[in-house]
């Protein structure tokens, strides 16, 4: 039995390539923001940059192991994708999911990121970091 993922789009190594980047200067820019600390709206822009380097880095993994990678209004479809990524989507997985619980809280909400949840969010976007980086590799 084939498991549901929602729509995907075809992509290559190129592409996962070009997503690693792209989730790698929007973790690069996430910090920057983290470390303005006196500054409240900067813990959500930062968490915000954090759940988007890790849709980039999620991208990236998938692109490079299974050649496509979501494409559906959900983005928790992408959890499906890579936990077929083997060994580690699973955890890649769950690093996704916790970062897209943030997304409306740090994209939209009228109550900052605590320092908490936003050290949280950085952790769980380097993961896939690292991972997209590793699964690139093999």
């Amino acid at each position: 039995m084939t498991r549901r993922t929602g729509r995907t789009q075809p992509c290559d190594r190129t592409q996962a390539r070009t997503r690693l980047e792209n989730a790698q200067k929007s973790f690069e820019v996430a910090e920057l923001a983290a470390a303005e600390e006196g500054i409240p709206a900067s813990r959500s822009v930062a968490a915000a940059l954090a759940v988007l380097s890790g849709i980039a880095a999620a991208d990236a993994a998938c692109c490079a192991s299974l050649g496509r990678r979501s494409r559906g209004e959900d983005h928790r479809e992408a959890a499906a994708l890579l936990r077929q990524i083997l060994p580690g989507g699973d955890r890649a997985a769950k690093a996704l999911i916790e970062l897209l619980n943030l997304k409306d809280t740090a994209q939209y909400g009228l109550i900052p990121i605590t320092r908490r949840e936003l050290t949280t969010a950085l952790r769980r976007a380097k993961r896939l970091l690292d991972f997209a980086d590793e699964v690139r590799r093999r």
